[in-house]
């Protein structure tokens, strides 16, 4: 019984802060282009390389 008095606080601080996170993450606009990573991989931006040997 002891431990729930450290665990249920814990559990909750634990919860805020990860929801905080997510808010933040959506604030910051980092989900807005979802289809642009998945497409970028099918382009080749490198250049090939030259072997001086």
């Amino acid at each position: 019984m002891n431990a729930l008095v450290f665990l249920v606080p814990a559990a909750l601080v634990l919860g805020l802060l990860g929801l905080a996170l997510f808010l933040w993450t959506l604030k910051s606009r980092q989900y807005d282009d979802l289809d642009g990573a998945a497409s970028r991989i099918l382009f080749d931006d490198d250049l090939p390389r030259k072997d001086k040997r």
